[in-house]
């Protein structure tokens, strides 16, 4: 058991997995493990083609790379730990692990709202200024840009660790969650955390601030654009190649904004429906992202078919072109 923070090395936590459902974790475990199954198979599917098909090799394609790689990361952080205690019981982590835990799960979510910012940018660029995309979106902005989103992520969320090793805990070391949350960890200390609640909202409001915001903004003058399209055609393409990303970011925010706001003031929502909806954050939008976008973008489509079942099959099963780059774009800007 803790006793304090001066014996961290030899101490750990335990973790509940979901309170008040254990006897049917096993069966709960199923469609999670399905499901991580999907995300780790449809991720690096769509990761493999946008590497070796150089036609790929687009800003649209490399921003959406890098929200799969952070899905991947941040779910490979979170899932086998659950399945471990769902199936086997082994619910003890280390303090030291618990903090790597947290760290990487925390900080590659924020990372991932930067690039849905930097995606919403992209498209933006793509609709309203679609002669000077190649001109804005150089390859050296995109690796400043995917720079910047590793930063970000890391710096913000690299005194969480710190935040939690300062307390000391001489309560419970059960932790009512499938994984090692920020508050959740920190709520179990005797001392006054008042300070890991601030940080912790203080970077939950500023990410979530700045990246909505813009996102809105881009999206504001993106259908402001498409209204004054004179095609219909062209509306409707311009409206596919959104959807896809409009689906992402309400994947995106919605359970994680929900499990936020209940992790810290919903005393009254059940723990399990807090934990529900947290294990859901993790798992479900990286299984969704690429079958999204690989729905809805059929360049993805025709590379992955070409991958699966060879070229002939491919080409011939999924003919067309998906909007990429300012392309499409540029030939409606100069109609109009």
């Amino acid at each position: 058991m803790m006793s304090g923070g001066n014996n961290l090395s030899s101490s750990h936590f335990i973790l509940i997995g979901i309170p008040g459902l254990e006897d049917v974790l096993v069966w709960i475990s199923l469609p999670v493990f399905i499901m991580y199954l999907i995300t780790l198979l449809a991720n690096i599917s769509v990761l493999f083609v946008i590497k070796s098909e150089e036609s790929l090799h687009q800003p649209m394609y490399l921003f959406l790379s890098m929200l799969l790689f952070t899905d991947l990361v941040q779910s490979n952080a979170a899932v086998p730990n659950m399945l471990l205690i769902f199936w086997f019981n082994l619910h003890e982590i280390s303090f030291e692990g618990c903090l790597v835990q947290m760290f990487f799960i925390h900080s590659f979510s924020i990372m991932g709202s930067t690039i849905l910012l930097a995606m919403a940018f992209d498209r933006y660029v793509a609709i309203c200024q679609p002669l000077r995309y190649s001109a804005i979106l150089t390859y050296p902005l995109i690796t400043e840009i995917g720079v910047l989103v590793a930063m970000g992520g890391t710096l913000l969320v690299f005194p969480h660790p710190f935040l939690v090793r300062r307390l000391p805990f001489c309560k419970s070391h059960v932790i009512d969650h499938s994984y090692c949350e920020h508050i959740a960890v920190a709520k179990l200390s005797c001392a006054d955390i008042r300070v890991n609640v601030v940080y912790g909202l203080a970077v939950a409001v500023l990410v979530v601030g700045v990246d909505v915001a813009g996102i809105t903004v881009s999206y504001a003058m993106i259908i402001n654009a498409i209204f004054n399209l004179s095609s219909k055609e062209a509306r409707h393409k311009v409206r596919s190649t959104c959807v896809s990303h409009v689906c992402v970011i309400l994947l995106a925010y919605i359970p994680a904004l929900f499990s936020f706001v209940t992790q810290r003031f919903g005393e009254r929502t059940a723990s399990s429906t807090q934990i529900i909806l947290s294990n859901l954050y993790l798992i479900v939008p990286p299984m969704l992202n690429p079958i999204i976008y690989g729905m809805k973008t059929k360049e993805i489509q025709r590379n992955v078919l070409k991958v699966l079942v060879g070229d002939k099959m491919s080409m011939g099963d999924c003919p067309g072109h998906e909007l990429e780059g300012g392309g499409v774009f540029s030939g409606w800007y100069r109609s109009r």
